[in-house]
């Protein structure tokens, strides 16, 4: 009989600790957030996912009230920076941007890259989705797709092309290019679209195949020539540039999307807090304005949909990859 009554007590109390947690646990997420975020950004500063980043997370941070500390982690085509988000406390205190190399691209080419997309990561939103181009240096012989194609079909190996890294959307968006036309360039990969962006710039690499808010700045400056465009259409900012799907080549006419992901884990009061604060803030007319003079289309839909998206656009570059029989350098 006492030892029934010792099993009760103990039952009691155990549930009044759990019950005690919970209630802890929720009071933090109605708090959060007491103290500066950390928001890792996977690649250099220069590039998409930065401006994009920067673009929304000062904003961000007043509506949060707390500063929100951008910090780049460049390396391994996003890896480094994604592998640090994973690892990080699953408090909402460090969150990242997740990007189609991070979190589809690179995982689909690189089995060793040390997380799973759908599993290992709590997905807050998309933020913005982005049109991919190629652009040539303005010393490269064509300026315009047709041209483009007959200089590199005549000259298999002598161009290259930069990326922001081994395994990023523009790797394997090139390569998939390069599978569907049959031409050759050489890869050569940066620790981000800036450097990338740079040398490419400065005619030390040939081409680029960029997403459209870091290479704008320089088309608009006549740095850098846009040859063709991944996008549901002709953008307003460049309407001469056909889209890929225009061109034959419809496979590779896929948009990137920059959005926001924690590690694994994240309590739901928290993720709550980031989307609706950054519904708030995109309809901002300030950061709606910074975001789309980029070419970007703001597309905040919530930790489901993007999870459905990531699941989504890993199964896409998978297939590339396994189809291409793609392996990293």
């Amino acid at each position: 009989m006492k030892l029934t009554s010792s099993k009760a007590t103990f039952s009691g109390a155990f549930a009044g600790l759990l019950l005690s947690l919970g209630l802890l646990s929720c009071a933090q997420a109605q708090n959060f957030p007491t103290k500066p975020i950390r928001l890792i950004v996977p690649f250099a500063p220069g590039g998409s996912t930065d401006i994009i980043a920067r673009a929304v997370g000062d904003a961000l941070g007043r509506q949060l009230g707390q500063p929100m500390i951008v910090e780049n982690k460049a390396g391994g085509g996003g890896s480094v920076g994604a592998l640090e988000v994973m690892r990080a406390p699953k408090d909402g205190y460090t969150i990242g941007m997740a990007t189609v190399s991070t979190t589809a691209a690179n995982p689909a080419i690189n089995p060793k890259i040390g997380y799973d997309p759908i599993t290992d990561f709590t997905p807050i939103s998309n933020i913005a989705a982005t049109p991919n181009i190629i652009a040539v240096n303005p010393s490269f012989p064509a300026k315009d797709f047709k041209t483009f194609m007959q200089v590199l079909k005549a000259n298999p190996g002598k161009y290259s092309y930069s990326s922001s890294g081994t395994g990023g959307i523009g790797h394997l968006q090139t390569e998939l290019f390069k599978s569907l036309t049959g031409v050759f360039i050489v890869h050569i990969p940066y620790r981000g679209a800036g450097p990338a962006l740079a040398d490419t710039v400065g005619g030390q690499v040939s081409m680029i195949f960029d997403n459209l808010p870091s290479s704008l700045p320089f088309i608009k400056d006549g740095k850098l020539v846009p040859i063709v465009v991944a996008a549901p259409k002709r953008l307003a900012q460049l309407p001469n540039v056909p889209t890929f799907t225009e061109v034959g080549l419809a496979p590779v006419n896929r948009m990137a999307y920059y959005g926001f992901l924690g590690p694994a884990g994240m309590p739901k009061d928290v993720v709550d807090k980031y989307y609706t604060a950054l519904k708030v803030v995109t309809n901002d007319p300030a950061v709606k304005k910074r975001i789309e003079d980029t070419g970007s289309i703001i597309n905040v839909n919530g930790p489901d949909a993007f999870a459905k998206e990531i699941k989504a656009e890993y199964a896409v570059y998978k297939e590339v990859v396994d189809k291409q029989k793609l392996q990293l350098d």
